[in-house]
């Protein structure tokens, strides 16, 4: 306790000291920040306008109706954001990120899009159609900053095409505009569109980045100077708005993260605050109690703000504290900063010394025998406090970014976990499983780490990204080569986790998504969020269904139970993906501009088979490029591994021999079998499962990385 006395009053002694000697050098120090993501912010956190809307995880700007429409809707970061400050000369820099979709219930009814808006207030929504949300119904603006994306060419507002991107500074007249064209970027497709935007306060300049993938590209389509302090407020709202022009046109937000600074530059040895990390909460928390939104006079709660005030008989003042003398306020201020030191230095001793010591050796005994824990500190610098923009890519229960590591320079992958119970139970499982295991085919993991509430997670950084994007977003075909090694060294993993390992590992959510390609297009299966570990030869349990529709076994979908054979379904799924170049279900393309209904890619390449053209299912992009033998093997092994009847399907040990010509490929009936259970098996499995009956099944409708988990009930 005497101990405990003396480093107390060592502390409290040395940081008043500071604190008066910055009071008695004049220094200024002003540090506001603001950062928040879809994965943190709370219901409460956003405020709705107009026709915005939730749903499942994203928001949704306008309506979802069949019938063409004029409509607008709004939502805003409830939380007004700092973009001035006195005594700063340069406007705060900002970068966002987010991810966004525009579909049609109608291809034929189009207009008008949706913008990213800076705006002075958090009550104002503008007229539908062209305006976007923007302008009222005379054509004035409220004094807004904005990013357009078009999908309406406008000739009152002087619009280059109807796809495109501009800037505008409050007029739909934009500044500056590009042709998403040029990037092969269709707005009204429907795909999940990828879009940075940063602003430098210290060289004015602004710029915009469009793309399909997670990875932002090298050129920005828009690099515009702009002098921001003209066109905003000390206190300004971020957030998207929307509109439709007689259409049915539905804009979603999936994904947004937004952070901001001042530049400052104190005087050697000033001592900067970092940002707090951002709240442990999570956006679809229904519980979360409505916050009402600060005024605009007053700093936000996400701002860290330490200001040591500089005397002056010229400088004015603006409130009733100070026209009460220069006494007052150094009382006031000396006061408040010996008691915010005070309290400070408590909390800080009583959480390092007592809580996050119990916190970490209760967390370590659960991860023993886990590869290197790293430090938060450590893992935010490497990240750039989690900047927006070193995401690259979003998983079911958290976020990836790029992370350089400053100890050794390595390039890391580092999963951020949700901030909700399930992410974390799912981060925990995929801890506990993947770090005892060690095969050349699966992502290996570095380290992990678990502080200030956050649990992350370090992976070797794979340079090729993920097959998905490889197949789907690669500016070439991937070779017919690399795509028989994939599907060999994904089938090599599986049979180590289903046999070789002490425990056997059913993956749960083996998709082109969750399979990473390294330097060499080596194929490295990761994401064990949703992996489960059983004793081998031992009957599984019962779970709620997990995974990603189009690659769950119709069993799983059915008994909830996850088997080996469930994952050889999946795997089929992949197979039969990476040969035809199509994903397991996708909208058939009826005509120009035209949707037809969806259709299940095991369907499709078993009625090519039936009819006896099972090589028109090769991907087209491939021209031929293939061994035709070679070909027809991999799509019958995908269909052998898709049998409706799990029992008729192989090991994965026995895929792995087929694929390498050490065993023939078991002969596929030309029709598709029916599914079909005996009654003992159907009722055993029911009554294992009843307990799930009136549960959750979770389930995914694509197989991108960045769709969110979301549950149906089961009826």
């Amino acid at each position: 306790m005497l101990l405990f006395s003396s480093q107390f009053s060592r502390i409290v002694t040395s940081l008043c000291l500071s604190f008066l000697f910055f009071l008695l050098n004049n220094a200024v120090i002003t540090i506001c920040t603001t950062e928040f993501d879809f994965g943190t912010v709370t219901l409460s956190s956003l405020k709705l306008l107009g026709d915005a809307h939730m749903n499942n995880g994203s928001v949704r700007l306008t309506r979802d109706v069949s019938v063409p429409y004029s409509g607008a809707g709004k939502v805003l970061y409830s939380k007004p954001v700092r973009f001035r400050q006195p005594g700063t000369p340069t406007p705060a820099s900002f970068s966002t990120f987010f991810s966004f979709s525009i579909t049609n219930l109608n291809p034929s009814s189009i207009g008008a899009g949706l913008a990213f808006v800076i705006s002075p207030d958090d009550d104002a929504l503008g007229s539908a159609g062209g305006s976007l949300g923007l302008l009222d119904e005379k054509g004035l603006g409220t004094g807004f900053v904005a990013v357009e994306f078009d999908t309406l060419m406008d000739v009152e507002f002087s619009d280059i095409n109807g796809n495109h991107v501009g800037l505008d500074l409050n007029s739909m007249v934009s500044t500056q505009a590009g042709d998403l064209g040029t990037l092969n970027i269709d707005l009204k497709s429907g795909d999940l569109v990828n879009s940075w935007i940063e602003y430098d306060g210290l060289t004015a300049v602004f710029n915009i980045w469009v793309s399909y993938s997670n990875l932002k590209p090298k050129e920005p389509i828009l690099s515009i100077n702009l002098d921001l302090d003209q066109y905003v407020n000390d206190f300004m709202y971020v957030g998207f708005s929307g509109s439709t022009q007689g259409s049915t046109e539905i804009h979603s937000i999936e994904w947004w993260s937004f952070s901001s600074s001042f530049e400052s530059n104190p005087g050697p040895g000033s001592p900067l605050s970092s940002s707090p990390p951002p709240p442990t909460t999570s956006l679809m928390n229904p519980t979360a109690n409505s916050v009402k939104s600060p005024p605009p006079s007053l700093a936000p709660s996400t701002s860290v703000a330490s200001t040591t005030q500089k005397s002056s008989k010229s400088s004015s003042c603006h409130n009733q504290l100070c026209k009460q003398g220069a006494g007052a306020v150094a009382g006031v201020v000396t006061a408040s900063a010996f008691f915010a030191i005070f309290a400070g230095v408590l909390i800080w001793f009583f959480s390092k010394r007592y809580k996050h010591v119990k916190k970490s050796e209760s967390f370590a005994s659960d991860v023993i025998k886990m590869p290197k824990e790293f430090s938060y500190r450590e893992l935010k610098s490497a990240t750039k406090c989690f900047n927006a923009n070193r995401i690259i890519g979003h998983g079911a229960f958290g976020t990836v970014y790029k992370g350089i590591l400053p100890e050794n320079g390595d390039i890391v992958a580092v999963k951020r976990c949700s901030h909700n119970s399930q992410g974390k139970n799912e981060f925990l499982s995929e801890l506990s499983i993947i770090g005892t295991l060690r095969h050349r085919n699966l992502v290996r993991l570095q380290g992990w780490c678990h502080e200030k509430g956050e649990i992350l997670l370090v992976y070797d950084l794979m340079p090729n990204g993920s097959l998905d994007k490889a197949l789907f977003e690669a500016r070439s075909p991937l070779p017919w080569p690399h795509r028989t090694k994939i599907l060999l060294g994904v089938a090599s993993a599986l049979a180590y986790l289903h046999q070789e390992c002490e425990n056997q590992v059913i993956h749960r959510d083996i998709k082109t998504s969750n399979i990473m390609l390294d330097e060499g297009f080596n194929a490295r299966l990761g994401d064990f969020g949703l992996a489960r570990q059983v004793e081998h030869d031992k009957s599984p349990d019962a779970t709620v269904a997990a995974g990603t529709m189009g690659y769950l076994a119709p069993e799983y979908l059915l008994t909830g139970r996850a088997t080996e054979k469930t994952d050889v379904f999946s795997y089929g799924a992949v197979v039969l993906e990476v040969a035809s170049g199509r994903r397991p279900i996708e909208k058939e393309i009826t005509g120009v501009g035209k949707v037809g209904v969806s259709s299940n890619l095991v369907e499709w390449v078993w009625s090519l088979h039936r009819e006896g053209r099972l090589l028109t299912a090769a991907d087209a992009r491939l021209e031929g490029q293939f061994d035709e033998g070679e070909m027809r093997r991999v799509l019958l092994v995908g269909l052998a591994c898709s049998h409706p009847d799990p029992l008729a399907r192989p090991t994965m040990r026995t895929v792995v021999q087929m694929l390498v010509g050490e065993a023939e490929v078991p002969i596929v009936p030309r029709a598709k079998p029916s599914m079909s259970f005996s009654t003992s098996h159907l009722l055993l499995s029911l009554q294992d499962s009843v307990s799930d009956c009136n549960g959750m099944i979770t389930i995914s409708s694509s197989s991108s990385e960045n769709d969110l988990i979301r549950g149906h009930d089961l009826v």
